[in-house]
Parts: C-alpha cells; sequence; structure tokens
C-alpha cells in the first residue's frame, strides 16, 4: 500500500530545455511555485525568470500540479524569458528609483500580509495534526497551503529588487564568520610536526585553533601550496571556512574531520606516496579528507532516506549525506576568498572536482563490499601508471582513513568509540519516537562498546588493512598489527562483561 501511495501522489513530466531532454518529478500537492523553481533549477536560471510550456502542438500547457502528464518522446518545449533589466531599460530602472518611497510604505502592508498568511498556515496545519482530518478533507487543506504559497509569491513579486537579482545567486554563499586575524599563527616544534607523521599521533590533545595550524602545516610539509599556487591566506580563510561548516556533533565534526586527514598524512609519509603517485593526487586526497563529511547533521544514509527528509529526496536516495558533503565542499570553493584551487587552470581544476568527488562519493559504507573488492582485483598485477588502479587505490586508502580509528592507541581510540556510540543512540532514540525501523547496532538497549566493535574490527578493518598491506607491506606492522591487538582486547572486554553479568544474574537468584 505504502508504494501505490507514493506513487499516486507524484507526476513525471519530460521537457525540452533548448534542445535538451530533461525529466521532473513533483508532488500533485505542490504549488505552481514550486514546479517553476524546480524547472529553473534544472535550466541552470534565475528563479526569477518566466517560465512557459508548449505541447509538441504549439498549445500552452499551464505550469500547475494539474498539468497533464506527457511522455519522453512527447515533451513540452520550455520557454524562458529573463525579466531582468538589460541595458536599455534606464527608464524603467529611472521610474522604480522614483517610487522607492512608495515602495517601502507597501512593505510594510507585505508584511501585514506574510504575518496574516502565516497565520492561516499554522492555524491549517495545527488544525490538520491535532482534529485528524479524513482524507478528503486534507487534500482541500493541501490545496490551501498551495494556493497561500502561489499569494506569497504573487506578493513577494510587486517588491523585487531588479537591480540585485542580476548580481546575486539563487544560492546562499558560504561566507567566513571569522577572519584569519583572530586565526593565530602557533610554532610546531620538530618533535610535534614528526609526532604528526604518526598513525599513533593523539588528536585529543589540540585545541581547534591549533588543528588549523597542523592543518595549514600538512598543505605546505607536502608542497601543495606549491604545487597549486596557492596563497597562503586562502588556505588559512579555507581551512577556517571548512571548520565553520562542521557541526557540533559527537562523532560526525571537525575534530573527526583532522583526524581522517592527519590518519592520510601519516599513510602518505609511511608508504612514501610522492613516489608513486602525482602531487596534484596527494593534494586530492588530503583535500577529500578535510571535507569528507562536512555539514554533516549526525543521523546517517538510513535514516535520512527511511525519514524522506529534505537531502534523501534532492539525491534520489542515492549516498544522500556524502552527495551534501560535496556540495558543501564546492559552494565553499565557490567563494573567491576561500579557493584554493583559484590559481590552478580550467582544465585542471575540472578534474580536481571530480577525483574529489569521487573520493568523499566512496566514504558511504554501503558501497564497502564492491570499493574493496574492485581494488582487491588490481593486486596481483597492480601498476601505479595505469589511472584506474590508482583510483581504486585511493577509493579504498580514504576509507581506510576514515574508519582508522582503532589503528590508534587505545587511549586515542576509545573515546571515539563513546562518541560514535552517543551519535548512534541519538539516532536510535529519534527513530523509536519516530517510528521508523532501528538498526540492532545502533540500539542503546542491545549493544555494548565490545558487541558493537569486535565484528567491524574482525569483518571490516581488518580485511581492508591487510589487503592495503600487501601493496604496502610497511602498513602490517604499524596498522594491521595494532588491529589484531584491539581485536583481542574487545573480545577480552566482552568475556569480563559476561562474566559480570552471570555473577549477577548468580546472586540475583539466591537472593530471590
Amino acid at each position: 500500500m505504502g508504494n501505490g501511495s507514493s506513487i499516486e501522489s507524484t507526476k513525471t513530466v519530460y521537457l525540452d530545455i533548448n534542445g535538451k531532454s530533461e525529466k521532473i518529478i513533483f508532488s500533485r500537492h505542490c504549488s505552481s511555485r514550486d514546479i517553476h523553481d524546480l524547472i529553473a533549477q534544472v535550466a541552470g536560471v534565475g528563479k526569477f525568470c518566466e517560465i512557459s510550456l508548449k505541447d509538441c502542438q504549439g498549445a500552452h500547457v499551464s505550469l500547475a500540479p494539474t498539468m497533464p502528464m506527457n511522455s519522453n518522446g512527447l515533451p513540452y518545449k520550455v520557454a524562458i524569458k529573463d525579466t531582468a533589466p538589460t541595458s536599455g531599460d534606464n527608464e524603467v530602472i529611472a521610474q522604480v528609483l522614483t517610487t522607492v518611497t512608495e515602495q517601502f510604505n507597501r512593505v510594510f502592508k507585505m508584511e501585514e500580509l506574510k504575518s496574516d498568511i502565516s497565520s492561516r498556515l499554522t492555524a491549517l496545519e495545527r488544525k490538520m495534526e491535532i482534529e485528524g482530518l479524513k482524507s478528503v478533507e486534507i487534500e482541500k487543506c493541501k490545496r490551501d497551503i498551495s494556493e497561500i504559497k502561489d499569494q506569497i509569491w504573487t506578493a513577494q513579486k510587486k517588491f523585487v529588487d531588479f537591480n540585485r537579482i542580476s548580481s546575486v545567486s539563487d544560492e546562499t554563499k558560504i561566507s567566513l564568520k571569522r577572519d584569519v586575524p583572530s586565526y593565530p599563527k602557533y610554532t610546531l616544534s620538530h618533535e610535534t610536526t614528526d609526532y604528526l607523521k604518526q598513525p599513533t599521533f593523539d588528536i585529543w590533545h589540540w585545541e581547534p585553533n591549533e588543528m588549523l595550524s597542523l592543518m595549514e602545516h600538512m598543505y605546505h610539509e607536502l608542497g601543495l601550496v606549491a604545487e597549486f599556487s596557492i596563497n597562503p591566506i586562502t588556505l588559512k580563510r579555507w581551512i577556517l571556512c571548512v571548520q565553520e561548516n562542521y557541526r557540533n556533533n559527537p562523532f560526525h565534526n571537525f575534530r573527526h574531520s583532522f583526524c581522517v586527514t592527519q590518519m592520510m598524512y601519516g599513510m602518505i609519509n609511511l608508504c612514501r606516496l610522492w613516489d608513486h603517485i602525482s602531487r596534484e593526487s596527494l593534494g586530492i586526497l588530503m583535500t577529500a579528507c578535510v571535507c569528507h563529511d562536512l555539514d554533516h547533521p549526525g543521523y546517517n544514509n538510513t535514516y535520512q532516506i527511511n525519514a524522506r527528509t529534505e537531502l534523501a529526496i534532492r539525491y534520489n536516495d542515492i549516498s544522500p549525506l556524502e552527495n551534501h558533503h560535496c556540495a558543501i565542499a564546492f559552494k565553499i570553493l565557490s567563494n573567491p576568498e576561500c579557493n584554493i584551487f583559484s590559481n590552478v587552470d580550467k582544465d585542471t581544476f575540472k578534474r580536481i572536482r571530480s577525483a574529489i568527488t569521487n573520493l568523499i562519493l566512496a566514504t558511504d559504507m554501503a558501497r564497502h563490499k564492491d570499493i574493496l573488492e574492485t581494488f582487491k582485483s588490481k593486486l596481483e598485477k597492480f601498476d601505479f601508471t595505469n589511472e584506474e588502479h590508482c583510483v581504486a587505490l585511493k577509493m579504498v586508502l580514504i576509507k581506510a582513513c576514515d574508519i582508522s580509528n582503532e589503528v590508534r592507541p587505545m587511549e586515542v581510540s576509545e573515546p571515539w568509540v563513546d562518541c560514535l556510540l552517543e551519535e548512534y543512540f541519538n539516532q536510535s532514540d529519534r527513530e523509536k519516537s519516530e517510528g521508523l525501523p532501528v538498526a540492532p547496532f545502533m540500539d542503546r538497549d542491545k549493544v555494548t562498546k565490545p558487541t558493537a566493535q569486535i565484528g567491524f574490527i574482525k569483518f571490516v578493518l581488518i580485511p581492508m588493512f591487510e589487503t592495503l598491506s600487501k601493496l604496502f607491506p610497511i602498513l602490517d606492522e604499524t596498522m594491521v598489527e595494532p588491529l589484531r591487538t584491539a581485536r583481542d582486547r574487545y573480545e577480552s572486554m566482552k568475556e569480563q562483561v559476561k562474566q559480570l553479568t552471570k555473577s549477577k544474574s548468580s546472586v540475583s537468584s539466591k537472593t530471590g
């Protein structure tokens, strides 16, 4: 029943936009404005452009949820008219400027209208929630809401400043909340910079600003600043802006980003990757690590898909979080003040963007088996001059760094387990309250620290790092052995918990 209902509530329409075939899917309950904005987004134009549709016979088609569905062979032709003034519209602009005072007065009326409409929306939504209206009444309420949205759009159009439309993007730009002067310069000792290259590095000892300086050092030390002709101030701003766009989650936060980046830096040095792959590839690996969890909401892909969140809808349930991390990463780079790749040529940037996107998308654990098997298939005759082989290697490297906490000493790794379980429990509690499926490994009533880690170490971490060690034997001692030690420690811990539970059970039965 659930699937059928979902299909009936959406509509698919095929479009011809400047000779390019496109397909859009929208809800039957959305407003005309929603459809207008969707087509504008697909066409890559501003949302204030005028858009009209014609069928194959030249008849105009209403831009509304009730428009007839068509087929791919008979798309609606999209006509777009830019309403922004051209150089010949000076008279119109002058007329707008002379009526500024009148528009200010209207703005106050507009605010009253928006307040009234907002009250009506709230009343409708409350009525739907509290009174549990029947399906027919709910449909009527949805239509009313769509009409109200259209009213808001119509009213807002009267007060659009067309001088701003041509210079301001429809997308909100990410900018720095603070600039470089408040980001102090730290002098790093030789002892610290050597320690930074080790997988044993303790990431808990460093304050946020110190982590910024350590990241900056990695880019300089690996020669990436010279490779990409990065302005040092731009590098500082970029790292700072990245930090500001990580949320304060228990696990998926900026410290996790730093942790993954530092492990990649350590692997690059341990394996002397600069002898095997280009400096550009090293920069791509490091940058993908820095950005790989940007703006993570603290709830995983399973939740996004089951809860039908905006991210899941936007990315069609395909790696919604990883796609979002990529989008935020390049949104930051779209700001000239933060674009560390501003001095590379167009083709190089295109190559860098594609590679970083590929690596961030590879961190989706749903793809783990396929990515590892692809890498394994190339190991017997691995060729560092083969681009396909190197791409497979880089995907496994970022995956390994992303989940590498158990490679570190126990005093460094164990707090991360607590952070991860806290985030898991927050999600499972929310899933229970929303009536969504709950994964057993996230349920606070079913999981313990040993049970959470033993299977993950045995069946995910050790096989992946053992595979990497076949290409880089030094990793067996520095990373695989610590993983085996961690596995044994958690198995011992599990046995202790089991014995303690048995003792308590025995005492309880005697008391009873």
